[in-house]
């Protein structure tokens, strides 16, 4: 059992510096903003699941999304988490990151704690995979602060003010300011 859950591990952790590496790359060869934010969607895509980061940060209200409002509430944080990750880096600039032992929860759930230096400052980011048919990011934790838990409070509050729509409305407001 321990050597599956540390071969599991390594896989996560592999992914993860796989993906880490293509991004740093991409923001050490970026000129701009918008490059950046094109180059480096499509290798988040494949290591975020923004499907579950967004069901997580909706909380139980999801269940009243029709599938396109959840369709249209993925692609709108989506937008907003890659907005929000790019607006972080200086184009041709990169951190260094340092990786740390990694941890399982449970079966199939990793934690994976890195030390990111960047423009003089040290960062403390936890990535939560999960294993969903190959290992996907469904949480970040930086400086303490759950990603998905922090737009979870948001996100809860517009919805017990004004249901669905007030969530949506929410999303394209945090959208359009992330521009």
């Amino acid at each position: 059992m321990a050597g599956s859950v540390m071969a599991s591990n390594e896989a996560a952790e592999s992914r993860l510096k796989s993906s880490v590496d293509q991004v740093v790359a991409i923001a050490k060869a970026s000129k701009d903003r918008p490059s950046l934010i094109a180059k480096v969607q499509p290798v988040l895509e494949k290591i975020l699941d923004f499907q579950i980061m967004t069901r997580r940060a909706v909380g139980p209200g999801w269940r009243q999304f029709t599938p396109q409002q959840q369709k249209e509430a993925t692609s709108l944080f989506t937008t907003l988490i890659l907005r929000t990750y790019t607006a972080k880096f200086t184009p041709g600039e990169y951190p260094d990151v340092i990786y740390k032992s990694s941890s399982s929860q449970a079966p199939g759930r990793v934690e994976i704690p890195t030390t990111a230096q960047y423009k003089g400052s040290r960062y403390d980011v936890v990535y939560r995979m999960e294993d969903k048919e190959g290992w996907l990011i469904t949480d970040v934790m930086i400086e303490g602060v759950s990603l998905v838990a922090n737009y979870r409070s948001q996100f809860d509050s517009e919805f017990k003010q004004g249901g669905v729509n007030a969530v949506l409305q929410a999303l394209q407001r945090s959208v359009a300011e992330s521009k």
